[in-house]
């Protein structure tokens, strides 16, 4: 039999079954964490005098060959070797003769695939923090430019207050804030060691699980061998922390594409980062924001897929464990292409503020502040809300705003208004008064910004 694990076999793997079940198309990704794995495993067993110490040295220079040939590119994985796993080992036999069957003593590949991902998790994991910060460094960017550019604040996509832009763009700034918190804190279920637990009940070789930990840089052991091996919450954990990443991604995404249409008109996005029409040679399409909007559903997908393959399994490893990968890569790139074009397109957007502050004297997003004017005056605030109701009603049926109703006006709907009105209701003034901890004014703001660039430098 040509399998490795053939020896009970009497008939060859049929070839349908061979492509089937081989996971080599896509788990050749964990190359270089499987080796590094590897190397750590066969110091330990040399030290242990499991295997004679001159045999690991043997087969540590035999994966430090293997490993500069998959770094080279010169590694042709076989389907009919099955995984990584298995082509690795069968390289390194094929490299330093049979003692390199020393080298899967003490494991079986249901700690080893799972030790793997681990390491690869905790690697990515950790860009994808440092490519969190590139799109926080571009909004406080971008913050700084425009504490003072007003720009419409919305619910439900009516136009609400009128709001500073930079604190617009910094309330992405947290939501990201979070997101880097949420895989700060996965790493420390990430950092547990399954290597040791064999197939799902130990070994009965005298290893040193401990050494191999450290060697690999994790933090602790799975204490049970079995939830060890069938352990893929790190994996949820990500793939849920993924999604919520892509949701943020998307209702940014979401508003650049509105405020660069030519309804808004509030933004324009570089030309590096938009595309033309086959047909209509006036358009500039906002395709990344658009496609940045679309791959969403790539990451919730991922969750769900393995969400669904976990529900029903019982202990220990079974081999629908092997659907656990492809969604994590995707997932994985899906969040590093995304990030890497965010930043600098937020980065590279101008932003118009003359159209923003046009879109503000035309609407009537400073009526709020007209209640409060009364409501200070000593009108319970129920009824300054339907006073200024009335008073919004007669501007648009008189196609007016705010601002330019005169003073007679105004006191046709209440006696209690006086000269100092239209101070009141300047854009201006409006964001200004909402000076509490986390408003929109500018003296708010730059503590913001001054508190988000103290986050970066944590």
């Amino acid at each position: 039999m040509s399998k490795l694990w053939g020896g009970r076999f009497t008939k060859e793997t049929n070839k349908l079954v061979e492509e089937f079940t081989a996971s080599i198309t896509f788990d050749q990704k964990l190359a270089k964490e499987d080796i590094a794995g590897s190397l750590a495993h066969v110091q330990m067993l040399g030290e242990c005098g499991i295997i004679p110490m001159e045999d690991a040295e043997k087969i540590k220079d035999g994966l430090l060959s293997i490993k500069k040939m998959v770094d080279d590119q010169e590694v042709e994985f076989l389907v009919e070797d099955e995984d990584i796993h298995m082509n690795i080992e069968k390289l390194l036999i094929e490299k330093i003769g049979s003692v390199g069957g020393k080298l899967h003593t003490g494991r079986s590949r249901n700690d080893q695939v799972a030790t793997d991902m681990h390491l690869y998790l905790r690697t990515k994991t950790t860009e994808l923090i440092k490519l969190l910060e590139d799109v926080q460094k571009a909004l406080i960017g971008q913050a700084k430019e425009n504490v003072e550019t007003l720009i419409p604040g919305y619910t439900h996509l009516q136009r609400a207050q009128p709001v500073s832009f930079a604190h617009h763009v910094l309330a992405y700034f947290w939501m990201f804030e979070r997101d880097k918190e949420r895989l700060i804190d996965s790493l420390k279920r990430i950092n547990w060691l399954p290597l040791g637990s064999g197939a799902l009940a130990g070994t009965t070789f005298p290893i040193n699980r401990e050494r191999v930990a450290e060697l690999l840089g994790f933090e602790t052991v799975y204490p049970n061998s079995m939830d060890a091996v069938s352990d893929r919450d790190f994996i949820l954990e990500f793939l849920s922390i993924g999604s919520i990443i892509m949701t943020h991604i998307s209702r940014l995404s979401e508003e650049l594409v509105i405020w660069s249409s030519q309804e808004f008109q509030f933004v324009e996005l570089d030309d590096s980062f938009c595309t033309g029409s086959s047909i209509m040679p006036q358009k500039k399409n906002p395709d990344v924001p658009e496609l940045l909007r679309g791959k969403t559903g790539r990451a919730y997908g991922n969750l769900i897929g393995l969400l669904t393959v976990l529900k029903g399994l019982p202990l220990a490893y079974n081999k629908d464990l092997q659907e656990d990968k492809e969604g994590m890569f995707d997932t994985v790139e899906t969040l590093e292409g995304s990030l890497k074009l965010l930043a600098p397109m937020i980065d590279t957007m101008t932003v118009k503020k003359d159209v923003m502050r046009k879109a503000i004297n035309n609407d009537f997003s400073n009526a709020t502040d007209i209640a409060d004017y009364l409501v200070r005056k000593g009108l319970p605030f129920r009824e300054a809300h339907e006073v200024i109701g009335k008073i919004v009603l007669y501007a648009i049926q008189s196609n007016k705003f705010l601002l330019d109703l005169s003073f007679e006006e105004y006191q046709e709907f209440s006696p209690l208004f006086e000269e100092d009105i239209y101070q009141v209701l300047a854009p201006e003034h409006v964001v200004a008064v909402r000076n509490s901890f986390g408003g929109t004014a500018p003296e708010q703001v730059l503590k913001q910004i001054t508190l988000a660039e103290g986050k970066l430098q944590e």
